[in-house]
């Protein structure tokens, strides 16, 4: 065999060995990875656009049973109560809340959770007839009343610097309001039996002008001076009838209020009321300025008229709200600021 053929022989013997070879080289496999295919979500952006900028259940405060008050202080502390008697005390930090301290205040429902001014005290009514008084700021109870009578609201009624803790309480089965001191004893030091004729439903006290609202089961809103003077109507209002106010919008429509909440100036205060109107008024002359339909008759006009959102998610929001509506309770959360 010539030395060409044998060379030539040869090289195919390699050729040959290498189509025998299944698959890339190791060395060639690590050298060259494969690329895979990145798959690409349709509408993507729009995903990305409507995701939440909050974070949700990041972390679970749960009370044990339905959560009922909401109260923040100016003392930088949170107090919820639930419908079971437990309180619970939060204190904010510069991120998020840390847990304080948990009462098993009451046997009953906590009726009302009310904090001062200044936001140093905090005072839980109960329907089993009991009054629970805390110094916010130690996170300790300092006081506590058994009453003659079944409670529905209440609210502190002093100034900051008056040294004498007054607290005024509504009787829920007659039209009485009694004065106690916060850090006395259940002796009333007063009772106001002829500001209303019915059950009094909410009180609320404006710290600037020294001045208590209360309203009562049938809508009526009355004005009434605070602890230094004789609860008689305040000379700081600028009418002389209610005749002049619209404090009347209540009885007339039939409906009352079910929250007030008194601006930080004191200039005005607004109400939501159980035909899910938000009515604004002027605290000096009982004006009404402003009303916010939030009914869902109102909504379904609106949709009606112009489709606002699509008609299945209008549909399902809709449906959620009735169930709300259905299985609701009249206690309402309040925020205090």
């Amino acid at each position: 065999m010539s030395d060409a053929k044998r060379k030539h022989d040869e090289q195919e013997g390699e050729e040959g060995s290498e189509e025998e070879w299944i698959g890339p080289r190791p060395q060639e496999a690590a050298a060259e990875p494969r690329i895979k295919k990145i798959k690409v979500l349709e509408h993507e952006q729009m995903y990305l656009e409507n995701l939440p900028c909050a974070e949700y259940y990041e972390k679970s405060y749960m009370h044990r049973d339905t959560v009922t008050h909401v109260v923040v202080t100016k003392t930088d502390f949170i107090v919820t109560g639930s419908c079971d008697g437990h309180i619970k005390f939060w204190k904010k930090q510069e991120e998020g809340v840390e847990f304080v301290k948990h009462f098993r205040a009451h046997l009953g429902n906590v009726q009302q959770l009310a904090a001062n001014h200044s936001g140093t005290r905090l005072v839980s009514l109960s329907n089993d007839k009991s009054l629970k008084v805390f110094d916010v700021e130690n996170f300790d109870m300092i006081n506590m009343m058994k009453l003659d009578f079944i409670p529905s609201t209440g609210e502190w009624i002093h100034p900051a610097s008056d040294p004498q803790h007054t607290l005024a309480v509504a009787d829920s089965e007659s039209p009485k309001i009694y004065i106690f001191d916060g850090h006395g004893t259940n002796i009333p030091l007063h009772v106001l039996e002829t500001i209303h004729t019915k059950p009094v439903t909410i009180i609320k006290y404006n710290h600037r002008f020294d001045v208590v609202l209360s309203v009562d089961e049938i809508g009526m809103i009355e004005y009434w001076a605070g602890s230094k003077k004789d609860f008689q109507t305040p000379t700081c209002v600028n009418f002389r009838s209610k005749l002049d106010t619209d404090l009347f919008e209540f009885v007339k429509n039939k409906t009352m209020p079910r929250c007030m909440t008194i601006s930080p100036d004191g200039l005005h205060f607004a109400t939501i009321g159980d035909d899910k109107k938000v009515r604004v008024f002027k605290f000096l002359t009982g004006k009404m300025t402003r009303v916010f339909d939030e009914s869902l008759q109102h909504y379904i006009e609106l949709q009606q008229q112009k489709q606002q959102i699509p008609n299945m998610e209008f549909g399902r929001r809709l449906a959620v709200e009735r169930d709300v509506e259905k299985g609701g309770s009249s206690r309402s959360v309040q925020h205090l600021v």
